[in-house]
């Protein structure tokens, strides 16, 4: 059983807002909640186009003009622990999620310093504060990559998952033993979330779907790497927020063990849709949704501006989720297919880019 959570009239921190899923979680709170504060954090950093963040930082202003919900922006990193201090000193947060972090697999391989600064130290920075300013629940991101080489499909949280491949599936894992650590320690309750290929409208540039509509768009050549044999269990944005919402409302329960010592409040779920699918199926769909939404001509030459290469460092080749154990504990399973996603992804980008 999980220890509820209320939401409304709470004071939440949402880190790495106005990023891709922290801005589709805060706009769904300011929507949903009765009363409380959000606050949002992140550095707006360039690892993609920042303008993308403005954009989606104006959304979720919109949508807090209209809110019984305050929303307090503040542009920093989780890096700065100094920071994170006087936040949880001033507003007391009730919950935290952490979805701040650096993302992508290949920027790893030559950009080490950037992940280690915001996927270990900024998230130990959360967990001291956690600590000394105790929150009813703290909701992280943790992601799909650490299952690394994994030959067993689906991939399960039962899984044994020591082997990375690349220094950003390490970081993430890092992250659930610190929670593992702090929750038995300090009693915090602490509920990691592994994401599966999020996508969707507004989504992150550097994602394929992303990169590949807008090379497509240019009259570019994509490249599909392993020669198109890869397969991802894509998650459309409105699962994975559902699914982080259902989580902070409940969370692990405190208890103690045979040996009298706190058990720690800790758990560790997927979120992704449990159906992989064939990554030239995907680029298939959403040629055809980019002809849907007038981005491409009917008689584009696809077959012209694509090319096979082989498998990426750092890269695998299937993901594929066991959300058993969250539909089990939170009644939820993603349930949008790639047809839904792609063609909300499309109608998205024509208006974003022909603005």
């Amino acid at each position: 059983m999980k220890t509820p959570v209320e939401l409304n009239g709470k004071t939440i921190l949402v880190t790495g807002a106005p990023g891709f899923i922290g801005a589709y979680l805060v706009i769904r709170l300011l929507r949903e909640m009765d009363g409380g504060t959000i606050v949002s954090l992140d550095n707006m950093n360039d690892y993609y186009e920042v303008s993308l963040k403005e954009w989606r930082l104006r959304e979720i202003e919109k949508t807090a003009a209209g809110s019984h919900v305050r929303h307090i922006f503040v542009r920093g990193s989780i890096g700065d622990k100094a920071l994170i201090g006087r936040l949880f000193e001033e507003y007391r947060f009730d919950l935290a999620v952490n979805l701040a972090a650096q993302a992508g697999v290949r920027y790893s391989i030559d950009h080490p310093d950037a992940y280690i600064e915001s996927n270990i130290i900024g998230f130990y920075n959360l967990l001291e504060a956690c600590r000394h300013y105790p929150v009813e629940h703290l909701v992280y991101a943790s992601s799909s990559s650490v299952y690394g080489g994994n030959k067993k499909v689906p991939f399960s949280t039962d899984d044994k998952v020591d082997n990375p491949v690349s220094l950003y599936a390490a970081t993430k894992k890092s992250d659930e033993l610190l929670a593992h650590a702090y929750a038995k320690l300090y009693e915090i309750p602490c509920t990691g979330l592994r994401f599966f290929t999020v996508y969707g409208p507004a989504g992150r540039p550097d994602m394929f779907y992303y990169s590949a509509a807008k090379k497509l768009a240019a009259g570019e050549t994509i490249r599909i790497f392993n020669y198109g044999d890869m397969k991802r269990d894509f998650t459309y944005i409105d699962d994975i927020v559902e699914g982080i919402v259902r989580v902070m409302r409940g969370a692990p329960p405190r208890g103690k063990g045979p040996d009298g010592l706190p058990l720690p409040p800790y758990a560790v779920y997927n979120i992704g849709g449990g159906q992989p699918v064939n990554l030239l199926d995907y680029v298939a769909v959403l040629q055809e949704e980019l002809v849907r939404a007038g981005i491409l001509p009917a008689d584009y030459d696809f077959e012209g501006h694509r090319e096979l290469v082989g498998m990426q460092p750092g890269d695998v080749p299937v993901t594929y989720a066991d959300s058993e154990a969250l539909e089990r504990d939170y009644g939820f399973t993603p349930k949008i297919g790639i047809r839904e996603g792609l063609r909300a992804f499309a109608e998205w980008y024509k208006a974003y880019y022909q603005r």
